[in-house]
């Protein structure tokens, strides 16, 4: 339990000091995104991006429990 705590923050802690470059990545861009924009209101339901993340968080994980 703890070595998983202590990856978990290592790997906030690189996605902080990365945080300019992946900023510029176009995630919450893509086709399939959902974004409503009315005059008083937005909605925004990053559905692609948050299946890519979870596949690619998903391959991470598989490649280490190996």
């Amino acid at each position: 339990m703890s070595r998983t705590l202590i990856i978990i923050g290592l790997a906030i802690v690189a996605a902080g000091l990365l945080w300019p470059w992946l900023s510029k990545l176009p995630l919450g861009q893509l086709p399939g995104d959902i974004v409503i924009r009315r005059e008083n209101f937005s909605f925004y339901f990053p559905i692609t991006t948050m299946i890519l993340v979870s596949v690619a968080i998903s391959a991470v994980l598989w490649l280490f429990n190996r």
